[in-house]
């Protein structure tokens, strides 16, 4: 991979870092500037399962936030793109799909094959 490959993962990286900050900002500022009560009890419950549904998106996301920080260690210290199973080059097209993946096409598929076998 070479480098204009290599600053194009570390800009998109940290936009997606930057645009996950900003929605949980904006989520802790939607729920605390909203005091709001319901006389009807669908309503309250419509939106506590909202509030919920956004409290498990931005969960979901605070993990991924792990990820992208992983995958740009990995860029500065030059392993970014590599294998951690098998050591070989991953695609750039994958790394375009899922840029904090740490594993060949090869090796994930072989992982989910184990764990169909083990029921994970």
């Amino acid at each position: 991979m070479d480098q204009k490959d290599i600053e194009m993962f570390r800009t998109r990286l940290n936009q997606m870092l930057d645009d996950i900050l900003r929605k949980g900002e904006e989520t802790i500022e939607d729920m605390t500037d909203s005091p709001e009560s319901y006389a009807d009890p669908a309503d309250r419950a419509t939106a506590e399962s909202d509030r919920s549904f956004t409290l498990r998106l931005r969960d979901r996301e605070r993990k991924l936030i792990k990820k992208i920080q992983a995958a740009l260690q990995r860029i500065d210290n030059g392993t970014f793109g590599e294998c951690e199973s098998c050591g070989e080059e991953i695609g750039v097209a994958r790394l375009k799909a899922r840029p904090v993946t740490t594993l060949c096409i090869h090796c994930k598929s072989r992982q989910e094959e184990e764990e169909q076998v083990r029921g994970d």
